[in-house]
């Protein structure tokens, strides 16, 4: 080694302290300033259905709490992939943030061959926000009023009932495959953008079934759609006269699903520790939670940014496993 060589890697010894002090001071300079513009809370379901409500309903209390606009912005589509991918390759300052679930963060890794993002790489867990079952929602054109008339409807009638869903690898999507196969019975997957747009071909009657978010619990209360059973493995408590699925006639049944939010991979943590403590104190608040009280089956849960990233890997390993079992293929 030259000794140019070596007073140079002395002089970087040396100045190395320095550097990472200042990084550190920039980083916590970055969150002191954020946000100093608009938020921007990509929301990759259509609006009116139970991720969207939840989100305005967070929105406006980050808002608040941030004293800084933030936006929703609804990019339905694509299994979630249009809104999740945008945001994925978003600048990571925080001005831009996702509210991901375990479809888009965890299902899609393995119901797709391919996807534009990496759900593991690609982002930085935030926090959780809330799981919740969903529940089976059956039209009133169907000759059956609980769940084990379905089954048997459906048993003497092979491939005539058919169930709407998110599309390919969603929740809603695995949800009816599940079904099937542990009540084995052949019914028809039917995908759409959204939950709203399958709405009214369920209130109609040209689509039998669909596992639902909440999106139709005012039409059910007012008896024009039939609910049946929540898919969790007991009853829900603000849903008591609504019966699990594994006491409704499909023993073994027990699925819910989280929602939380992430950001771009690299966003600093400063900033990512103040968006996860402001969510926490934004979903504590009564004024939160009173805008949601139509949706009676959520259970609210907030998480710091390192439990929410062990919540996806391990979600990510489980559906792998589950969407092998039930041999639904990647598209």
């Amino acid at each position: 080694m030259t000794r140019l060589a070596a007073l140079s890697r002395s002089a970087l010894r040396l100045l190395l302290p320095s550097v990472l002090a200042a990084s550190g001071a920039l980083a916590h300079a970055q969150a002191d300033n954020w946000p100093s513009k608009p938020v921007r809370f990509v929301v990759p379901y259509p609006p009116g259905g139970l991720a969207d409500s939840v989100a305005r309903s967070l929105a406006e209390g980050l808002s608040d709490r941030l004293k800084q606009t933030v936006i929703i912005d609804n990019k339905p589509g694509g299994s979630l992939i249009i809104g999740t991918d945008l945001v994925a390759k978003a600048p990571p300052d925080g001005y831009t943030i996702l509210l991901g679930s375990s479809s888009s963060l965890a299902i899609n890794a393995s119901a797709f061959k391919k996807l534009p993002y990496d759900a593991q790489k690609d982002f930085t867990p935030v926090s959780l926000s809330f799981r919740t079952p969903l529940i089976l929602m059956v039209s009133n054109a169907v000759p059956a009023n609980n769940v084990k008339e379905l089954i048997a409807h459906a048993k003497a009638n092979p491939g005539v009932l058919n169930y709407a869903s998110l599309g390919h690898g969603s929740t809603l999507h695995l949800s009816g495959e599940l079904f099937k196969s542990l009540a084995q019975v052949d019914i028809v997957h039917v995908p759409y953008k959204g939950t709203t747009t399958a709405v009214p071909d369920l209130l109609t009657g040209r689509v039998s079934m669909m596992f639902d978010g909440g999106a139709l619990l005012p039409q059910a209360r007012e008896g024009k759609v039939k609910m049946m059973a929540v898919t969790s493995a007991k009853r829900m408590p603000g849903m008591a006269d609504v019966p699990a699925m594994d006491e409704a006639g499909v023993p073994g049944y027990d699925l819910d699903l989280w929602f939380g939010v992430v950001a771009p991979a690299g966003t600093p943590a400063a900033v990512v520790d103040r968006l996860a403590r402001a969510i926490d104190d934004v979903q504590k608040q009564s004024t939160f939670r009173n805008r949601l009280t139509s949706f009676s089956q959520i259970h609210y849960e907030t998480t710091s940014p390192s439990e929410m990233g062990a919540i996806i890997r391990k979600d990510t390993a489980l559906w792998s496993k589950l969407l092998r079992d039930y041999k639904v293929e990647p598209q």
